[in-house]
C-alpha cells in the first residue's frame, strides 16, 4: 500500500489546501494529513477543531477519489511523523517561487534524516495559487468576502471564531 503524508497548519483548511489533498490522493491508496501542532504560529483554531474541519472536508474527497483520506495530528519531525503514518511519499504543495526555497531546504533536511521517504511538489492549480490561510482570516477580519478561497462549511466556522 502506497502511503502519503500532506503536512500542514491548516488554520483553516482553504480551497487551495483541498486542491493538493484531491490531486495527491490520486497518487497513493491512503493520504495522510498532517495537522500540525505547531504552537509558534499561534492558531487561530484548536488542534481538533482544524482535525474536525479536515476530517468534514475530506469526507466526501475520499469517497469520490477512492482513497483513504485520514487527519492525523502531530507534533514531532515531519520526518518522523512520516515514519508513523508508514508513509514513503510527502506530498507538498506550491504556489510560488518563494515556496520553492523553502521546500527546497526541507527537502534536503528530509532526505538527510532519512533518505527513503520521497518528497512531491504539486503546484496549486492557478485559481488557487493566491491562497494562504493567514490572508483569508485577514480579509475575514476586516469583513472581506472569503467565500472565493474556502468552504461555506470552513467560512462558517472562521466568522463565527472572529464574532462575526
Amino acid at each position: 500500500m502506497r502511503i502519503g503524508l500532506y503536512p500542514g497548519t491548516f488554520d483553516p483548511v482553504t480551497l487551495g489546501h483541498l486542491d493538493i489533498i484531491k490531486r495527491g490522493a490520486a497518487l497513493v491508496d491512503r493520504l495522510v494529513i498532517g495537522v500540525a501542532i505547531n504552537r509558534d504560529k499561534g492558531p487561530l483554531f484548536s488542534l481538533e477543531e482544524r482535525v474536525e474541519m479536515i476530517e468534514s472536508e475530506c469526507e466526501a474527497l475520499s469517497r469520490e477519489t477512492g482513497t483513504e483520506i485520514v487527519a492525523h495530528p502531530f507534533e514531532n519531525l515531519l520526518i518522523d511523523c512520516a515514519k508513523d503514518v508508514g508513509a514513503q511519499i510527502i506530498v507538498r504543495g506550491l504556489r510560488a517561487v518563494a515556496d520553492f526555497e523553502y521546500e527546497y531546504q526541507m527537502v534536503g533536511m528530509n532526505r538527510s534524516l532519512d533518505d527513503s521517504v520521497e518528497t512531491v511538489f504539486l503546484m496549486a492549480e492557478a485559481r488557487h495559487q493566491a491562497i494562504a490561510s493567514k490572508l483569508v482570516k485577514e480579509i475575514a477580519r476586516l469583513d472581506g468576502d472569503i467565500s472565493k478561497f474556502v468552504t461555506p462549511l470552513v467560512r462558517e466556522r472562521l466568522l463565527a471564531r472572529l464574532g462575526k
